[in-house]
Protein backbone atom coordinates (compact mmCIF):
# COMPACT_ATOMS: atom_id res chain seq x y z
CA UNK A 1 0.00 0.00 0.00
CA UNK A 2 1.16 3.65 -0.84
CA UNK A 3 0.12 7.04 -0.19
CA UNK A 4 0.76 7.71 -4.05
CA UNK A 5 -2.42 9.08 -5.92
CA UNK A 6 -5.64 10.92 -6.08
CA UNK A 7 -7.35 12.00 -2.29
CA UNK A 8 -10.26 13.80 -1.45
CA UNK A 9 -9.50 15.50 1.46
CA UNK A 10 -11.97 15.73 4.21
CA UNK A 11 -12.93 18.69 6.91
CA UNK A 12 -12.58 17.18 9.88
CA UNK A 13 -15.10 19.50 11.44
CA UNK A 14 -17.83 19.59 8.66
CA UNK A 15 -17.25 16.09 6.99
CA UNK A 16 -17.81 18.23 3.30
CA UNK A 17 -14.98 16.96 0.32
CA UNK A 18 -12.36 20.65 0.10
CA UNK A 19 -10.33 19.25 -2.52
CA UNK A 20 -8.46 16.51 -4.54
CA UNK A 21 -4.97 15.89 -3.60
CA UNK A 22 -2.47 14.26 -5.95
CA UNK A 23 0.27 12.59 -3.73
CA UNK A 24 3.50 11.18 -6.15
CA UNK A 25 7.37 9.56 -5.55
CA UNK A 26 9.64 11.19 -6.75
CA UNK A 27 12.99 9.04 -6.12
CA UNK A 28 11.46 7.81 -3.12
CA UNK A 29 10.33 11.50 -1.64
CA UNK A 30 6.65 11.39 -1.33
CA UNK A 31 4.95 15.22 -3.09
CA UNK A 32 1.05 16.71 -2.74
CA UNK A 33 -0.47 19.49 -4.95
CA UNK A 34 -3.81 20.55 -4.96
CA UNK A 35 -5.53 19.07 -8.30
CA UNK A 36 -9.30 19.97 -7.77
CA UNK A 37 -10.68 22.57 -5.52
CA UNK A 38 -14.19 20.72 -4.39
CA UNK A 39 -15.61 22.59 -1.45
CA UNK A 40 -19.21 24.16 -2.43
CA UNK A 41 -17.72 27.71 -0.89
CA UNK A 42 -14.79 27.92 -2.18
CA UNK A 43 -13.59 30.58 -4.93
CA UNK A 44 -12.07 28.91 -7.99
CA UNK A 45 -9.49 31.25 -8.38
CA UNK A 46 -8.39 31.00 -4.34
CA UNK A 47 -4.74 32.78 -3.63
CA UNK A 48 -2.88 31.42 -0.41
CA UNK A 49 -2.73 34.37 0.95
CA UNK A 50 -2.09 33.22 4.39
CA UNK A 51 1.26 31.30 2.83
CA UNK A 52 4.19 32.52 4.60
CA UNK A 53 6.54 31.11 2.57
CA UNK A 54 7.58 31.24 -1.40
CA UNK A 55 3.62 29.94 -1.72
CA UNK A 56 2.36 33.42 -0.92
CA UNK A 57 -0.24 34.52 -3.08
CA UNK A 58 -0.22 31.67 -5.64
CA UNK A 59 -3.44 29.99 -6.90
CA UNK A 60 -4.61 27.33 -4.21
CA UNK A 61 -5.04 25.00 -7.71
CA UNK A 62 -1.71 23.44 -8.40
CA UNK A 63 -0.26 24.53 -4.70
CA UNK A 64 2.37 22.08 -3.18
CA UNK A 65 1.04 21.23 0.03
CA UNK A 66 2.94 18.03 0.91
CA UNK A 67 6.34 18.01 0.70
CA UNK A 68 9.11 15.43 2.22
CA UNK A 69 7.78 12.57 3.31
CA UNK A 70 9.99 9.56 3.09
CA UNK A 71 8.65 6.31 4.19
CA UNK A 72 9.68 4.44 7.43
CA UNK A 73 11.23 0.87 7.06
CA UNK A 74 9.09 -2.39 8.04
CA UNK A 75 6.10 -0.33 8.28
CA UNK A 76 3.46 1.49 6.22
CA UNK A 77 4.09 4.68 7.40
CA UNK A 78 5.57 7.41 5.67
CA UNK A 79 6.79 10.54 7.88
CA UNK A 80 9.15 13.59 8.63
CA UNK A 81 7.35 15.35 6.13
CA UNK A 82 5.52 19.16 6.04
CA UNK A 83 1.87 19.55 5.12
CA UNK A 84 0.68 23.47 4.68
CA UNK A 85 -2.98 24.16 6.01
CA UNK A 86 -3.57 27.19 2.74
CA UNK A 87 -6.11 28.41 5.17
CA UNK A 88 -4.33 29.07 8.01
CA UNK A 89 -0.92 29.40 6.52
CA UNK A 90 0.37 26.76 8.99
CA UNK A 91 2.97 24.05 8.24
CA UNK A 92 2.83 20.70 10.69
CA UNK A 93 5.15 18.37 10.45
CA UNK A 94 3.22 15.23 8.63
CA UNK A 95 3.34 11.58 8.98
CA UNK A 96 0.53 9.32 6.87
CA UNK A 97 -0.43 5.88 6.97
CA UNK A 98 -2.56 4.13 4.12
CA UNK A 99 -5.83 2.16 5.75
CA UNK A 100 -8.65 -0.11 4.81
CA UNK A 101 -5.95 -1.84 2.12
CA UNK A 102 -5.11 1.72 0.90
CA UNK A 103 -8.32 3.41 0.37
CA UNK A 104 -8.55 5.96 2.49
CA UNK A 105 -4.93 7.72 3.48
CA UNK A 106 -4.60 8.97 7.59
CA UNK A 107 -3.47 12.38 7.36
CA UNK A 108 -1.58 13.32 11.03
CA UNK A 109 -0.08 16.95 10.99
CA UNK A 110 1.70 18.09 13.95
CA UNK A 111 2.84 21.35 15.65
CA UNK A 112 5.27 20.29 18.57
CA UNK A 113 2.82 17.13 21.20
CA UNK A 114 0.14 18.63 19.45
CA UNK A 115 -1.75 16.89 16.27
CA UNK A 116 -4.64 17.04 14.28
CA UNK A 117 -6.11 13.91 12.05
CA UNK A 118 -7.82 14.01 8.55
CA UNK A 119 -9.20 10.53 6.81
CA UNK A 120 -8.57 11.34 3.11
CA UNK A 121 -10.75 8.89 0.90
CA UNK A 122 -9.13 7.93 -2.61
CA UNK A 123 -10.43 9.54 -5.21
CA UNK A 124 -12.55 7.76 -7.84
Amino acid sequence: MTPVGAWNTIDDKTGEVKSEVVIVDTNGVLSGKVNKVLSKTAKPDALCDACTDERKGKPLLGLEIIRGLKKTEGEDLWEAGQILDPESGKTYTLRVRPLEDGKKLQVRGYIGPFYRTQVWVRAQ
